[in-house]
């Protein structure tokens, strides 16, 4: 089946109609809404002519053996990047290549393929070939290749989007619970030293309320101090001499939960529970110490914060030993 070719306009200098459209999205199998379809319609208005006229040129050289040597698989992979950059002649030269076995074996499915994606793209003479094949398309390798990763691409932005989505959710869920005038005080000293300290306000506002519930002047039976509850060695380890200063002590529990954020390399439950218990405590343990105050406690920081993890700055502290362990040997 020896057909002659041509050279082809340029898809987007002519209108295409509706039907055909139809026709072919069909053929290769689109639907509304499908990621190629999506992709196809992305490329044929947004891809650079000159940009697809050079990859052309490039692979009929390559084909040819013209002014370099004869290598079929390189040109056929230049005429896949132009068509699926919405380039109807490359489109229409693979199917040429297929329908005829030019360097590669004889295969009628993959020359519908590219004959319907010419045809698409605008190729009336495309159709006619189509036509002539009177048989399904098959999907080339190099589209294959190409959907699949855009298809990991767009889940990866999806599950992104989600996570974003449910971290903001979760991280305002707080903002409900800051009714009184003392509470929106405190938190107005939140928000303005968080992003300073990295921190994301809901979880210092859950390390407040179950520290101090918003007490300024909190005295626990172990001399923790103020809004964020610091011992004096913790106090003295972060710069804080007035610790019922609301300010001072925030700033002081900020930094402690900063470091031991990046101790335990972004794990909020390891983190809050050593805020209550130590780090020293955690690492001992393996992982959130059995005492009942300490999985109490992480769990009414995790009611107003139930993300698990946490940015943190790799730079301040090196990572608890505890990470090196396998996840199922942690507690």
């Amino acid at each position: 089946m020896n057909h002659p070719r041509h050279a082809s306009r340029d898809p987007l200098q002519g209108a295409t109609p509706a039907a055909r459209q139809s026709r072919f999205r069909g053929v290769l199998g689109w639907g509304a809404g499908t990621l190629a379809g999506l992709l196809f319609a992305i490329a044929a208005q947004a891809a650079d002519v000159a940009q697809r006229q050079a990859w052309r040129e490039q692979a009929i050289a390559l084909e040819h053996g013209e002014g370099v040597p004869r290598d079929t698989v390189a040109a056929m992979g230049l005429y896949c990047q132009a068509a699926l950059a919405g380039d109807a002649a490359s489109a229409y030269n693979l199917g040429w290549i297929h329908a005829n076995g030019r360097g590669v074996p004889r295969s009628d499915g993959l020359a519908a393929h590219w004959f319907a994606r010419a045809a698409l793209l605008g190729d009336d003479k495309a159709e006619a070939m189509f036509k002539r094949l009177g048989v399904p398309a098959d999907k080339p390798d190099c589209v294959r290749v190409v959907e699949e990763r855009e298809a990991r691409v767009a889940a990866a932005q999806a599950e992104d989007k989600r996570l974003a989505e449910e971290k903001l959710a979760m991280s305002t869920a707080y903002r409900a619970h800051v009714d009184t005038a003392e509470q929106q005080r405190i938190m107005k000293i939140v928000y303005k030293l968080a992003p300073r300290y990295g921190l994301e306000p809901g979880l210092v506002y859950a390390v407040i309320r179950a520290e101090s519930n918003f007490n300024v002047h909190a005295v626990s039976d172990k001399n923790a101090q103020g809004l964020m509850q610091l011992i004096p060695e913790t106090a003295a380890r972060f710069a804080v001499t007035q610790p019922f200063d609301a300010e001072q002590n925030i700033r002081g529990g900020m930094s402690y939960l900063r470091w031991l954020l990046s101790y335990f390399r972004g794990q909020v439950p390891l983190a809050v529970a050593a805020y209550n218990a130590g780090e020293g405590a955690v690492d001992r343990h393996g992982g959130i110490p059995p005492f009942a105050e300490t999985r109490d406690y992480v769990r009414r920081i995790q009611r107003f914060y139930a993300l698990t993890e946490h940015p943190f700055d790799a730079a301040l502290t090196s990572p608890s030993p505890l990470l090196l362990q396998p996840v199922s040997a942690r507690r």
